[in-house]
């Protein structure tokens, strides 16, 4: 089993939400062999500094500092995304398509509307992407897991269902959050207090587990280990 490689989806409500929530775990997770997919539900836009095509270029620095190759958006409306069928069958057809073993999501409590709606679209879409008298393009495919990640509007504690240790590549992680600078360094003052948090966060889930940085994750489900060798 430690051989094993393992397919991820990590799903963001915008394009920056997987980044800021997960960017140095799927960065080990590409060290480590894996193969990781990122979809973003919307293009992110309108925001008060950004237009679609700053975004756009930010999300392609991005893209390519984390070193993923396969990355898709697919659109849906901004500050007006729903969980509707279109949207569920939508993202069913893209986990059809990837055939991930673990679905990451966007932590399901959260101020942002969209970031919630995200969630529930996504969770129905995984029971979707496996019915098979369907219209729905491609093979049957039922994820595995779903992981949720925190990039929340709101203060909210994750209550972490286990932590990863990303002490190796936080300073990373703050690069490639740092791309998208019309959301989180159009300014000094903006990038300071992003970055201030990035490393309190960091620095306080890191030290729930006895390292530098960490990144916490959430299941409504139970989580199993098949061996203990890989507990920190």
């Amino acid at each position: 089993m430690q051989d094993k490689k393992i397919k991820v989806l990590a799903i963001g409500t915008h394009p920056d939400d997987v980044e800021g929530g997960m960017g140095g775990s799927i960065i080990k997770f590409l060290k480590l062999g894996h193969e990781v997919h990122i979809l973003d539900l919307t293009n992110g836009e309108p925001t008060p500094h950004g237009t679609p095509e700053i975004r756009s270029e930010e999300c392609k620095e991005a893209t390519a500092l984390l070193g993923v190759t396969d990355r898709t958006a697919l659109g849906l409306p901004n500050r007006y995304l729903f969980d509707n069928t279109e949207s569920r069958n939508t993202v069913a057809e893209v986990i059809r398509r990837v055939r991930p073993d673990i679905m990451f999501l966007p932590y399901w409590e959260d101020a942002h509307p969209d970031h919630i709606q995200a969630t529930q679209i996504c969770e129905a879409a995984r029971f979707y992407a496996k019915l098979t008298k369907t219209d729905l393009a491609g093979e049957p495919w039922y994820p595995g897991r779903i992981l949720y990640y925190l990039w929340s509007h709101q203060r909210v504690h994750l209550e972490p269902a286990f932590i990863i240790d990303i002490s190796d590549e936080f300073e990373s992680k703050v690069e490639v959050v740092k791309s998208y600078k019309s959301q989180f360094a159009f300014n000094e003052e903006r990038w300071k207090d992003v970055n201030g948090k990035l490393h309190s966060y960091g620095q306080y889930y890191g030290s729930l587990i006895g390292t530098q940085y960490g990144e916490p994750f959430a299941s409504r489900e139970k989580l199993g280990l098949r061996d203990i060798r890989d507990l920190v």
